[in-house]
C-alpha cells in the first residue's frame, strides 16, 4: 500500500466518519467513500454493495465506471470477494485473479479481462452486522497489502458502516435497509443522467457524472435531484449543462 501521511489519514477517516449533517447525501458520500479508498492504497479501482431490505446485495458505488460493471458481473453471478466478505465478515485479501478460476470460475475472468489483476474485499460490519462490502482492485498480481496495510482499509469500512448506522439512528430513526433501498432507486436516476449527460456533452461516463455532481455542489442541492431534473426535463440539461 502506498504510504499516506497521518495527517492525510486522519482527514480521510474524519470526512468518512462525517454523516451526522442536515443535508447528508447517502450516494454522494458512497461515491466518496470509493474514492477515498481508492486514493488510501493507490487501487486500480473501488467499489462497494449494501444489503437491500432482502439481505441481497446491490451495487451503489465506483470509483469508476470499469468497476460498476465488475460488480454488476459478481452480483449477477453469485461468485467473487464482496459476497464472501459480506457473508463471513472476515475480509478477503491479496487475491491474484489470474490464479483464482478455480475459486471464482466466472468472477476471476471477467475482472481480469477488465484489466484487474488482483483483488480485495473487506467487510462494512459493526459488530456482528454487516451491511455490505467495499472490492479493492489491483493493477498488480496480489501480494499488494503488507499485514499492516489491512487493518488500515478494515477500520475505513467500519467507519462508514458506523457512520451510516449512526445516520439512520440519529437523524431519521428508520430502518437501515429502508434507506438503502431508497438509495438504490436513486442510483437508478443517477445511471440514466450520467447516461443523458454523456450524451449531451459527448463525454464519458465518468466525465458525465463528475458534471453531475459538481452542478449538484455548486448550487448546493442533492445529487439524486439533480439527477432527476437533468433527466426529466432536456431543456434545463441543455441550460445548465455548464453552468
Amino acid at each position: 500500500m502506498t504510504i499516506v501521511s497521518a495527517e492525510r489519514m486522519a482527514k480521510i477517516f474524519v470526512e468518512v466518519a462525517d454523516t451526522l449533517v442536515d443535508d447528508f447525501d447517502l450516494i454522494d458520500f458512497l461515491h466518496m467513500l470509493t474514492e477515498r479508498a481508492a486514493d488510501l492504497v493507490s487501487a486500480a479501482a473501488v467499489g462497494l454493495v449494501l444489503a437491500d431490505q432482502h439481505g441481497r446485495l446491490e451495487f451503489m458505488a465506483g470509483s469508476n465506471e470499469n468497476v460498476k460493471l465488475v460488480e454488476l458481473f459478481q452480483l449477477q453471478n453469485h461468485e467473487g470477494p464482496c459476497l464472501e466478505a459480506f457473508q463471513t465478515a472476515v475480509p478477503v485479501i491479496n487475491v491474484n485473479l489470474g490464479e483464482a478460476h478455480d475459486r471464482w470460475p466466472r468472477f476471476a475472468p471477467r475482472a481480469t479481462a477488465a484489466g484487474f489483476q488482483s483483488v480485495h474485499a473487506f467487510p462494512m460490519r459493526l459488530r456482528t452486522q454487516v451491511i455490505g462490502a467495499l472490492n479493492v482492485f489491483g493493477g498488480t498480481k496480489g501480494g499488494d497489502f503488507e499485514d499492516t496495510d489491512v487493518p488500515v482499509v478494515q477500520a475505513l469500512a467500519d467507519v462508514a458502516a458506523i457512520g451510516l448506522l449512526q445516520e439512520r439512528a440519529i437523524r431519521r430513526g428508520e430502518l437501515l435497509t429502508e434507506q438503502l433501498q431508497g438509495a438504490l432507486n436513486s442510483r437508478v436516476v443517477i445511471e440514466q443522467a450520467k447516461g443523458a449527460v454523456a450524451q449531451a456533452a459527448g463525454v464519458d461516463v465518468d466525465e458525465a457524472f463528475a458534471v453531475i455532481r459538481g452542478y449538484a455542489r455548486r448550487h448546493n442541492r442533492k445529487l439524486t435531484e439533480v439527477a432527476h431534473a437533468f433527466v426529466s426535463d432536456p431543456a434545463m440539461l441543455a441550460n445548465n449543462l455548464h453552468a
